[in-house]
């Protein structure tokens, strides 16, 4: 079945349009064309709450660095408006949120209306009642009111629209781990809050023209609880079955090319890192959805198609919900108990691949005057079918086993990390006497090299290295961090220096991998000396080394390294990792 003629889906979009109904949006009332300020959605939140009083409450859950409120709807025909009240009565949570790029605002005016016609009884009667639904329509709202024409130049509306990053420059969708941003504080103590069941974030997708109308992914599926995987493959295929019988295309993987803008390449499929949604969620054992409609179909078809998968969501949740909650729940008790077990901490797709049919469009590859580059050019009125690879078979990149009993942050170093860990709700302990010569394990880096740039304001660490037995002594003050607690798998992912947005790789502390203290190179030269004569086996090593290796026998400076490194003079703490781990309490 195909998709209604824009001018029809327009008008069904509109319907009904009673222009003094405060519940419509401006999207509505205009045919898709504008999208509302965040004034609107301040009006508007409070008219639900208005017009529904035994079924929506509008709160407050966080303020902007703008000030601006960031405002909730928390809906349920239930009753249930606390998250104490859910858990007594077993409802699951499902969260929503929209306009995490601003610019990409499909989910604000799609969630309105799908939460209208739920609320009138129009379509999913009775989901509502069977769970709790919290609806954030706009995410990044400093950035939201930055508002203007092509904020989203490939996109095709609404006419205006807001920007990508926040007030603070930050991109939301970077910070779920690091949560740098108030906004991504403030969402956290939300989702810490009410711990949804499923987390749905709304989405507008970047890159080629195509026919394929939108994305869903979902982890759990290639990541996580084992158990858990098989109710998110479960909400994906049935969000995808879902839009398929409303006539759309949707894919189960992100349309980007494996190479630049060249269709032939094809696609990969895989997990993201935790600083995005759908990695993040995963280590809390609960799922999350990416939504990505495709920025070139006008905004019309992409609300709807962005309400289509709202609704599917909650009618599922609805009806399976209670299910998916308890494993949700028994992947908890599992992660309490992953201590020494093997736990990936990022995944990869392999060079496995299979050819797949996808509904492109004619094109063509050829120089361009402009950039002196090939460039892709497609034709829109020539749909053709592409046979691409597709990477789809995705496996851990690195695995690291679990500690045995926690990790231990030194008081020196609590400033550092325990904010993150704070945002984050994860559990540890202050050490309330010093520990004396704790048997632990130390990660030391062998390779250590800061990024050139900066990324979302941080220089961040790329190092390897590897964890050895240690003993050492820690003062008061500092901090276990047990591994036996449902967020184990987050702990390894903050507190793991080789994880992909662990506070390590985040720079959080970079001093501890920055070299203080040199030997002048007369002093190097003497002591080297001195250690030559001393040592035939050093002697017959550093000549090895001269023999070998062409470019350590070139450079003065790695030659009078070799010995300082050996010297007593040398920084036992250069490269080290300022967390162990331990396989017995400390305390």
């Amino acid at each position: 079945m195909n998709r209604l003629p824009l001018a029809a889906a327009l008008l069904a979009l509109s319907l009904p349009l009673f222009a003094q109904d405060a519940l419509t949006t401006v999207a509505e009332r205009s045919g898709f064309v504008r999208t509302g300020r965040y004034d609107e959605v301040i009006a508007l939140c409070d008219a639900f709450a208005a017009r529904y009083p035994q079924a929506v409450r509008c709160e407050t859950f966080g303020t902007t660095p703008e000030g601006r409120p960031m405002k909730v709807l928390v809906a349920s025909t239930s009753g249930a408006f606390t998250p104490e009240a859910a858990a007594a009565r077993g409802l699951p949570v499902t969260l929503m949120q929209g306009g995490i790029h601003a610019g990409e605002i499909d989910g604000k005016d799609a969630g309105f209306l799908a939460l209208r016609e739920m609320l009138d009884g129009k379509l999913a009667r009775g989901a509502l009642s069977r769970q709790v639904f919290l609806f954030v329509p706009v995410f990044n709202i400093d950035g939201h009111e930055r508002f203007k024409a092509w904020n989203r130049p490939n996109q095709r509306g609404p006419e205006e629209m807001g920007w990508r990053a926040t007030a603070q420059n930050l991109n939301l969708n970077r910070d779920y781990m690091k949560a740098d941003a108030p906004e991504m504080r403030a969402m956290l103590a939300l989702i810490e809050r009410w711990d949804p069941l499923v987390y749905v974030d709304l989405h507008v997708t970047d890159g080629a023209k195509f026919q394929h109308d939108v994305s869903i992914q979902v982890e759990p599926v290639n990541s996580g609880d084992t158990a858990l995987r098989s109710a998110g493959r479960a909400l994906r295929d049935g969000t995808i079955a879902d839009l398929r019988r409303h006539g759309g295309m949707p894919l189960p993987f992100y349309p980007s090319f494996i190479r630049g803008d060249d269709p032939a390449s094809g696609f990969e499929d895989g997990v993201s890192t935790p600083r995005f949604s759908t990695g993040y969620m995963q280590l809390r054992n609960r799922m999350a959805m990416l939504v990505e409609t495709h920025s070139w179909r006008p905004y019309a078809y992409r609300v709807r198609t962005t309400h289509d998968a709202i609704v599917s969501v909650l009618q599922q949740v609805a009806t399976r919900g209670v299910a998916w909650q308890r494993v949700a729940h028994e992947a908890d008790a599992r992660a309490s108990r992953l201590a020494g077990q093997p736990v990936p901490l990022d995944y990869k797709a392999t060079d496995a691949f299979r050819t797949i049919e996808f509904k492109g469009y004619a094109y063509t590859r050829t120089p361009s005057a402009v950039s002196g580059g090939l460039m892709t050019r497609y034709d829109e009125t020539k749909p053709e079918i592409w046979r691409v690879p597709l990477h789809d078979v995705v496996v851990p990149r690195t695995t690291v086993d679990a500690p045995r009993a926690g990790y231990l942050v030194p008081a020196a170093w609590t400033a550092a990390v325990l904010p993150t860990l704070d945002a984050h709700g994860v559990r540890y302990e202050r050490i309330a006497a010093p520990l004396a010569r704790v048997d632990a394990q130390a990660w030391r880096a062998d390779s250590i090299t800061f990024t050139s740039d900066s990324f979302e304001g941080h220089q961040r660490l790329d190092a390897s290295g590897r964890w050895s037995p240690a003993v050492q002594s820690l003062p008061v003050g500092s901090v276990y961090v047990p591994i036996a607690q449902p967020k184990a798998r987050l702990v390894m992912g903050l507190l793991e220096p080789q994880a992909p947005d662990s506070v390590a790789a985040w720079g959080r502390t970079n001093a501890a991998f920055e070299r203080k203290e040199y030997m002048e190179d007369y002093v190097a030269e003497e002591e080297a000396e001195k250690m030559l004569a001393a040592d035939p086996a050093l002697r017959a090593a550093f000549e090895k080394r001269v023999r070998e290796d062409a470019a350590f026998a070139k450079s003065p400076q790695q030659r009078l390294d070799f010995f300082y490194r050996l010297h007593s003079a040398w920084d036992d703490r250069y490269g080290l990792y300022p967390v162990l781990r331990v396989d017995r309490d400390p305390r």
